[in-house]
């Protein structure tokens, strides 16, 4: 009782110090009975005490929080696992291969977009030779892009070849626009002593300093953080250019994937994420990867710019890829990419996707949205392109895939010294004895070792 009493005297003289009118300039909000019980001093402060101590009017504070002010609500709010509709699928073309009114989309010329079409055919045949070359037992693995020819041509089109490309393994036809030419195709995919790689790659695992186009690795999504970590050497060297990367859905369930975002976001990396969503990983469906709306949702979450496109439409995926580009580099920013298409062929040539897919489900992609035929329509429409040049085209781009793959076939392989090269500047004692212990144990056991790798 004492304690109350001390403090409601400190109360009383702190009053009668500032007076009624004092207290209510202090204390703006105050209701009007409160204003009147100050004639009473005991009253008054045992007001303050309870209900202005406790409740408050005032519903626009703010948390000045590191990022940025962030809002007081009194309402509890759990933020929906979902959006009422889905997020817009920008595309420029529709089924019909005809342009949608309205829309906005970066211009074309008549000689890129031809050049688009012919490689995008010329992506297709090249798929179609090599698959078959392995079902012969000619190479020992292959991997189609049947389906997602646009998102390859489309995209790299729009970039230059400045721009450094961190591929995943499905985006030979990025590496076919800036110039690799089908034999260098065919040497790598049949290990020989012409291929770049010197035959230490699997086939389609493909890389050209030349052009810009990091060396491919199967590990799925570990290319993410590298090419963040090459956009932000870019972005401090000044450099007018950016990263891209490529990687599928599933290559979004790795960490690799969130920590690429999150370190992109941080660092305003000019870095371009393209999402390869074809439904699939390997035989995993995407509603068992994700319960979000897709991929293109979580860039919002580690603060990048984001879009979804439809990836069967080159002139949706040109202009988007166009447009994103220039905002990296511009702005200094990473954009995330996500296309939606579908895997028409198998995962590779390890798998049979009529396991786990409807034969239907395939066809129908196949035949109904497929973007060779998409664009091919529109570029004839146009008057760019005729029938007669078409067969041409496909005639002319087989027989050089074959000859290139007879070529390659006749060319002898890198020696086995090769395996210990390029590392070492003067190869050390350990790789001098395993070099030697090798070609001692192929020379004991030649059943075991391929007769056509020289020693």
């Amino acid at each position: 009782m004492a304690l109350c009493f001390a403090k409601s005297r400190n109360i009383v003289h702190r009053i009668s110090k500032l007076g009624t009118l004092g207290l209510l300039r202090s204390s703006p909000s105050l209701p009007a009975s409160s204003a009147r019980d100050f004639k009473n001093p005991i009253h008054g402060a045992l007001c303050i005490c309870s209900a202005r101590r406790f409740q408050s009017t005032d519903t626009k504070q703010f948390l000045d929080f590191p990022g940025g002010k962030v809002p007081f609500t009194p309402e509890m709010r759990f933020i929906s696992e979902s959006a009422e509709e889905r997020i817009p699928c920008y595309r420029v073309l529709d089924d019909n291969s005809q342009l949608i009114m309205h829309g906005n989309f970066g211009q074309v010329s008549p000689e890129v977009a031809v050049k688009i079409y012919t490689d995008m055919v010329t992506l297709q045949i090249m798929d179609k030779i090599f698959y078959e070359a392995q079902r012969q037992g000619r190479i020992s693995f292959y991997l189609t892009t049947i389906g997602e020819e646009a998102i390859n041509i489309a995209s790299a089109a729009a970039l230059t070849i400045d721009d450094l490309v961190v591929p995943q393994y499905r985006e030979p036809g990025v590496l076919l626009w800036r110039g690799f030419s089908l034999q260098e195709f065919a040497d790598q995919c049949f290990s020989n002593k012409s291929d770049g790689c010197k035959g230490r790659q699997m086939p389609i695992h493909y890389g050209s300093r030349e052009h810009n186009y990091f060396t491919v690795a199967s590990t799925i999504g570990s290319q993410l953080p590298h090419a963040v970590g090459a956009a932000y050497s870019m972005k401090m060297d000044g450099k007018d250019a950016c990263a891209v990367t490529y990687f599928g859905d599933g290559g979004s369930s790795e960490g690799d994937f969130h920590a690429a975002l999150n370190f992109a976001a941080v660092m305003e990396a000019p870095v371009i994420f393209i999402c390869r969503n074809n439904g699939w990983a390997i035989s995993t469906p995407t509603s068992d990867q994700f319960r979000s709306d897709g991929i293109v949702v979580r860039g919002r979450a580690y603060g990048v710019r984001s879009i979804r496109v439809d990836g069967n439409d080159a002139l949706a995926m040109y202009g988007a890829v166009r447009a994103a580009r220039e905002m990296a580099i511009s702005e200094h920013r990473p954009i995330l990419i996500e296309a939606l298409t579908y895997r028409v062929g198998h995962h590779s040539t390890s798998d049979d996707s009529t396991k786990y897919r409807p034969i239907d489900e395939i066809e129908w992609w196949r035949k109904a949205r497929d973007p060779v035929t998409r664009f091919g329509k529109w570029i004839q429409s146009n008057g760019w392109w005729n029938g007669e040049t078409e067969l041409e085209l496909r005639s002319r781009v087989r027989n050089q895939i074959l000859n290139a793959v007879q070529k390659a076939e006749k060319v002898d392989k890198p020696s086995v010294s090769e395996l210990f090269t390029d590392v070492y500047d003067v190869l050390p004692s350990n790789l001098c004895e395993q070099d030697e212990l090798l070609r001692r144990t192929i020379k004991r056991h030649p059943q075991d070792y391929p007769k056509d790798v020289p020693l």
